[in-house]
């Protein structure tokens, strides 16, 4: 499980290097939340979930505010969630979760990040099979047994808890995201290094140095398209094989 984490972390690690930028793509994501339902997070799951999940990357209070009021103030922005699925490198797998107001302009780019970077396009369920949709929270200040007996006390069942560079991590169910957040919540856990609803491959693989290079560079050109909100991968980061 331990490598899964890595690259969660990785990407933790990969997150300052354009804030503006993730700034912006939270922004559409809590306007689209917030459009599709109640713009209170207090009674907007969706909403709320994206919020607390802006927190874990320090995204300012008057963003997520500026985009909840331009869903109140009535803005007819129409946006498609897209998933795209494809192979990187020597068959590396990779998931891209896009949210754009262009369908057309968002699949010719991501298209073009795989061709120029060593991968290319596959057809629906041809990846995403390979992974599994998991909760996921990372944060400091706890023992696993500690945080066995919190989830237990609340009736929670969870896939896996472990701890790893100082961090306790939870695997969980994603429809448990909210109860165990909450559980963790009233037992004083107030900050979280990673609160998450993400796509954990089943199993990974390693690249050698070429390979991973051409594959890391297919996924910040990926990242990096004002569309796509998230990418997921089955590559492990850590090593080269």
């Amino acid at each position: 499980m331990g490598r899964k984490w890595n690259n969660i972390k990785y990407k933790k690690a990969e997150k300052d290097k354009n804030t503006s930028r993730i700034y912006a793509k939270f922004g559409v994501e809590i306007y689209v939340a917030a459009k599709k339902g109640d713009p209170d997070p207090e009674t907007n799951q969706a909403l709320k979930f994206v919020i607390e999940r802006a927190k874990t990357y320090n995204v300012p209070k008057h963003v997520i505010e500026r985009a909840i009021d331009k869903a109140k103030g009535g803005a007819d922005e129409q946006y498609d969630e897209l998933r795209y699925e494809g192979f990187g490198p020597n068959g590396s797998m990779v998931i891209v979760d896009a949210l754009t107001n262009n369908v057309n302009r968002t699949a010719s780019d991501v298209r073009a990040a795989f061709g120029k970077n060593g991968g290319n396009l596959g057809v629906s369920g041809s990846v995403s099979y390979m992974f599994d949709s998991t909760a996921v929270f990372a944060f400091d200040g706890k023992t696993p047994d500690e945080v066995l007996e919190i989830l237990m006390e609340a009736d929670i069942d969870v896939r896996d808890i472990f701890e790893e560079d100082g961090s306790v991590v939870v695997y969980a169910e994603p429809d448990q995201f909210h109860a165990v957040q909450e559980a963790l919540k009233a037992a004083g856990i107030e900050e979280f290094n990673v609160a998450e609803l993400t796509m954990l491959p089943q199993s990974e693989v390693k690249l050698d140095a070429e390979a991973q290079e051409q594959f890391e560079k297919l996924i910040d050109v990926l990242e990096d398209l004002d569309d796509v909100q998230r990418v997921y991968h089955n590559v492990d980061l850590d090593s080269e094989a």
